[in-house]
């Protein structure tokens, strides 16, 4: 191993030019690259990319979709500060941010963004500081020096690309920094390191003889949205596919499913059909009390018939009103829904 090359300084660089580097080196002249948060998405365990729509994204065949939770990223990118505060404070090591973005000696694709360094008090070693902020819902996944394993391959790379032996986590979900934050840390392995670039390389070997990866083990809800990205819209001028007889038992599975599923729906209009039935009695009765009680000498039956106020833009109105408005604000939703039939020859 050997020093990272060092390619440019990303401090003042707009995030279009930021973006540009990240994807082809400052130069342009790095056909594919993958940098941290990346090597997630390529070992299928992000929580927010699929390999297969990363790799559209690297092939240009489509622009990455926005995002949906902008204001939390900018918090979390806002929090790193805080988080690398902490760490330096509770561990005595010193901080140093850094604004360059770095190659991996040995493999021209890695890239790498540190943003902070850090020097360890005990013995002057160099290594490695990932800023990460979260909820406290998720909280235990840092529990007694763990972390998520997304963010482990993560800082894993960065260690491979810096050649440093040192990691460490600052985790912060909280305002209590003797509660509300997790200071992990982890060594250099070479052999889990091997095995993520050897990932890595049969990744830029896919993009380079147009390969693309399939969804096999990703979760379906993630998988779903991410084909729903990619193939927004179904093209009717296509040809009828023909599917080979090996995937006759899931297609004929699928058509019994979607029986049962319709089935279920009658039977759940029907109950609600009983229940508001019987509830016309006591909402009559209630008139604009909220609650209500029934007592037995076994236990009590409660009865709420609380106000949920919602607001709701009315669109006919706007339409009608401002249509210029409306024309500025609509947005176009597009949705596909699979439907197997059966039918006899």
């Amino acid at each position: 191993m050997a020093a990272p090359i060092l390619l440019c300084d990303t401090a003042g660089m707009t995030n279009a030019r930021w973006l540009e580097c990240r994807m082809h080196g400052p130069k342009g002249d790095i056909p594919y690259t993958t940098g941290g948060s990346d090597v997630a998405a390529i070992f299928g365990v992000s929580p927010w990319v699929t390999p297969l729509e990363l790799w559209m994204i690297k092939k240009g065949k489509m622009k990455p979709p926005p995002k949906a939770n902008a204001n939390t990223l900018e918090m979390g990118h806002m929090l790193e500060d805080i988080a690398a505060f902490w760490y330096g404070k509770k561990t005595g090591n010193t901080v140093i941010n850094d604004t360059n973005m770095y190659q991996h000696a040995d493999f021209p694709f890695a890239l790498a963004d540190f943003d902070r360094r850090f020097i360890r008090a005990s013995d002057g070693e160099r290594g490695i500081l990932e800023c990460k902020s979260c909820s406290w819902r998720v909280a235990k996944e840092w529990d007694n020096g763990g972390y998520p394993y997304n963010y482990e391959l993560q800082l894993r790379f960065y260690l491979a690309v810096a050649d440093v032996n040192h990691g460490a986590f600052s985790a912060v979900w909280g305002n209590n920094p003797d509660q509300d934050l997790a200071l992990p840390t982890l060594e250099r392995d070479k052999k889990l390191e091997d095995m993520i670039f050897e990932k890595l390389e049969r990744w830029i070997w896919s993009l380079e003889h147009d390969v693309p990866p399939t969804m096999d083990n990703i979760p379906t809800s993630l998988a779903l949205k991410s084909l729903a990205n990619i193939y927004p819209r179904s093209d009717a001028a296509l040809p009828t596919m023909e599917f080979p007889i090996k995937y006759e038992p899931d297609l004929r599975r699928m058509s019994v499913l979607q029986t049962e599923i319709g089935e279920y729906q009658e039977e759940i209009k029907k109950r609600t059909k009983e229940f508001d039935a019987l509830s016309v009695r006591f909402a009559e009765m209630m008139k604009a009390h909220e609650k209500a009680v029934l007592e037995t000498t076994t236990d009590k039956l409660l009865i709420d018939f609380a106000t949920r106020i919602s607001n709701r833009t009315d669109t006919a109105a706007l339409k009608k009103n401002h249509p210029l408005v409306y024309a500025d604000v609509v947005k176009e939703s597009c949705s596909r829904k699979m439907k197997v039939s059966v039918q006899p020859l």
